[in-house]
């Protein structure tokens, strides 16, 4: 159980010309909560958080930090908030340590400060470094550095791993999981991979389109639909437009990607309906080329809610 929230979102309108990014978005966070924004590109989870650090000002709608406004109360709001957004332009020719300097002057802080986030972001051998001269990997620990320098009451992060490689997305988890584990900072989390949001966060706030569709724990939303998160997902050898007919009006929960010529149907007792799935297949006449099952995943849910997958 969390506090009363340190962020609150009531109903929040955002367009830009006719385009409507957020659409009426409610949304709390407590003390200590961890939250993902999960959704595509184009799904207004940029504009919602740039709404939240003060960036931006909401059309219509009341967004609190710490029980505050920002109008009025800027100064003090800034000083609790450590933020990464999607792309951090740094001064070429500083190295990390001057740069991790800088950024602790403007927050008053000492300079042992920036040492000490040096060692928290892994970047020791590289404190001499030129910014310029980073790898697109090491140049996000730096911004996830300069986040955590004023020990935020607060984290905003807005895709933090984009375009990184695994082994560097990993190294970002790993700070992030560990000053999780060390503060009692709630974190806001804007991504599009499945395993971010779960890895990180314990609140998941699905959207698309600039609307909240589910939000939840990640049990709650994957159990939404009570079935015990089994999914089959299977290739048909005769894949051609009249397979997708063949699973209408039929008593499982089919949905038939024609992009990807693929059938993925959940189970709710799987030694009960796969057999008479099984039965189904032979009865219609189509030939298997691939039949895998897995557990149910946000993406699952995600095709459940729109037909598209959240990287598409």
């Amino acid at each position: 159980m969390h506090s009363a929230p340190v962020i609150e979102v009531k109903d929040v309108y955002k367009s830009f010309k006719s385009i409507e990014a957020v659409k009426g978005i409610d949304l709390n966070v407590g003390r200590g909560q961890f939250v993902a924004v999960l959704g595509p590109n184009g799904a207004g989870k940029t504009t919602l958080v740039e709404m939240i650090e003060g960036i931006r000002k909401p059309d219509k709608g009341e967004i609190r930090i710490l029980g505050k406004a920002w109008k009025g109360n800027e100064d003090e709001l800034h000083q609790v908030i450590g933020l990464s957004l999607q792309e951090t332009h740094f001064i070429d020719k500083l190295n990390v340590r001057e740069t991790l300097r800088l950024f602790a002057g403007f927050f008053g802080l000492e300079k042992s400060r920036a040492e000490e986030i040096i060692r928290i972001v892994g970047l020791e051998d590289k404190v001499k470094s030129w910014v310029v001269n980073l790898s697109g990997g090491q140049k996000q620990r730096l911004a996830l550095g300069i986040a955590l320098l004023n020990d935020p009451k607060i984290l905003l992060l807005d895709e933090p791993t984009t375009g990184l490689d695994p082994t560097a997305r990993q190294e970002v988890w790993s700070i992030l999981l560990k000053f999780k584990e060390k503060s009692r900072a709630s974190m806001i989390l804007t991504t599009h991979y499945m395993e971010e949001a779960e890895r990180l966060c314990d609140f998941i706030i699905i959207i698309d389109k600039g609307k909240i569709l589910r939000q939840g724990t990640l049990d709650e939303l994957l159990e939404i639909d009570k079935t015990e998160g089994k999914v089959l997902e299977f290739i048909p050898e005769n894949q051609d437009m009249t397979v997708a007919g063949l699973f209408e009006n039929r008593g499982f929960r089919i949905s038939w990607e024609s992009n990807y010529e693929k059938g993925i149907v959940g189970f709710q007792r799987l030694e009960n309906d796969l057999a008479d799935f099984m039965t189904f297949v032979k009865d219609s006449g189509i030939r298997l080329k691939n039949l895998e099952f897995r557990k149910k995943t946000l993406d699952d849910l995600f095709i459940s809610l729109t037909g598209r997958h959240l990287n598409d």
